[in-house]
């Protein structure tokens, strides 16, 4: 899940919402908003350790060195501020509930969307597998017929390797992950050198 999932400021009041339940280490702050969002929005150190920072500046929570980890607590301040925003805190949870629902939803019909195309190209594959048992075996010299069972093979190869990236996309933005325009770009030119290879091996 993207950190979007949090408006401007909430997630610094969640930080303090999580404090107020009790004093945590840096990970496991990062392991409860893990958890509070069903695994969907797993935030970085980078995201993490600056706002805790600026919330140790504002007087709202305190750090302390417990051997090799800091431990970070809650103020009477960063207390009263929970307290005064519990509106806000309420509005959050309910944007976080559905945020996992969609997520829910979307992770759903990605595998629904997989497992069909699956059950398409294992169909496909049967089908070619029966038309071959029940076809006879073309002449030494037919090279149309030796053609066309090389083409059914070409076809089940290509219809393997689509839905198998198609799933790989689909799970990995269903989970949060982001799919840069660069990784599309890749995916295109090497599909672009692919095809430019097999031209120049059919015109041998």
């Amino acid at each position: 899940m993207s950190p979007a999932v949090f408006s401007h400021g909430d997630l610094r009041l969640y930080l303090l919402n999580l404090l107020d339940e009790g004093p945590r280490h840096g990970y496991d702050i990062m392991q409860a908003l893990s958890d509070r969002t069903g695994g969907t929005y797993t935030p970085s150190a980078g995201t993490i350790y600056p706002r805790l920072a600026k919330l140790e500046e504002e007087g709202l929570v305190t750090k302390s060195v417990d051997g090799r980890k800091s431990i970070y607590a809650i103020t009477e301040a960063g207390h009263a501020e929970v307290i005064s925003r519990a509106g806000d805190l309420e509005g959050i949870e309910a944007g976080l509930a559905d945020s996992v629902r969609l997520i829910a939803d979307e992770v759903r019909g990605s595998v629904q969307e997989a497992m069909k195309s699956l059950r398409a190209d294992l169909a496909a594959a049967r089908r070619a597998e029966e038309d071959a048992a029940h076809r006879t075996p073309p002449p030494a010299d037919d090279v149309r017929g030796r053609s066309r069972e090389q083409l059914n093979r070409a076809d089940a190869l290509i219809n393997e390797f689509r839905g198998r990236v198609r799933g790989d996309l689909r799970s990995h933005v269903a989970r949060g992950g982001e799919l840069d325009a660069t990784v599309v770009t890749e995916l295109e030119e090497a599909l672009d050198a692919a095809g430019r290879a097999l031209t120049r091996a059919l015109a041998r």
